[in-house]
């Protein structure tokens, strides 16, 4: 019965610690958005990893415009 006296205000500061660690957690805004950094992966940009790719750069669509002339 004595073990009482001692595990009743334990607990108390137990519970006491953990809300104080959520409310901290909500404040500093760890709960903001669970999902984004979990779909983030999906959309990587992995363009420069595919093999075969034309890493040439575009031509000018000036130059075969017939209107235009070369000085």
């Amino acid at each position: 019965m004595e073990i009482l006296f001692i595990l009743i205000p334990v607990s108390i500061i137990l519970v006491a610690l953990a809300i104080w660690v959520f409310g901290w957690a909500v404040k500093n805004g760890q709960y903001d958005d669970l999902e984004g950094p979990a779909h983030s992966i999906l959309f990587d940009d992995d363009q420069d990893m595919i093999p075969g790719r034309d890493d040439k750069p575009k031509e000018n669509n000036r130059s075969k415009d017939p209107t235009h002339t070369q000085k």
